[in-house]
């Protein structure tokens, strides 16, 4: 079990990490706008399956989200996906093309994202994780 929101597009899931406050749930609530599903917000377990990170939700918030200052929403759950990538919301990128960079979850490779300021960003993310996750 993991401190993070989990976001999928097309069974691809991302994996939002960073401190209380940094943002998990409101990136994750303006991703869904754009038509990605809630897997889990603030909890998110991992597992190896079949050579795959899969993101799933502990059944005791499954189908809900933080909206801070609102409340607890309830939302469609999404079903457990195949973990392509992680946005660490503690750091912050710094070049305008950066370099691809990975971190090794549970013995698998997994595209390694910094906190990137832009309205554009959640609408990135999600064309990300429907181009499959490649990156030209």
């Amino acid at each position: 079990m993991v401190h993070g929101s989990a976001v999928a597009v097309d069974g691809r899931a991302l994996l939002i990490t960073g401190p209380s406050g940094a943002g998990k749930s409101a990136l994750a609530l303006q991703m869904m706008a754009l038509g990605a599903g809630l897997i889990a917000d603030d909890r998110t377990i991992l597992h190896r399956e079949d050579g795959c990170i899969i993101a799933s939700c502990p059944d005791t918030i499954r189908g809900m989200i933080e909206a801070r200052g609102i409340g607890i929403l309830p939302v469609p759950a999404a079903p457990p996906a195949a973990l392509c990538a992680i946005m660490d919301l503690s750091q912050t990128e710094t070049e305008r093309l950066p370099e691809v960079r990975s971190i090794c979850i549970l013995g698998n490779p997994i595209r390694h994202l910094k906190r990137i300021e832009g309205a554009y960003v959640p609408a990135a993310l999600v064309q990300y994780l429907r181009s499959e996750g490649t990156i030209d």
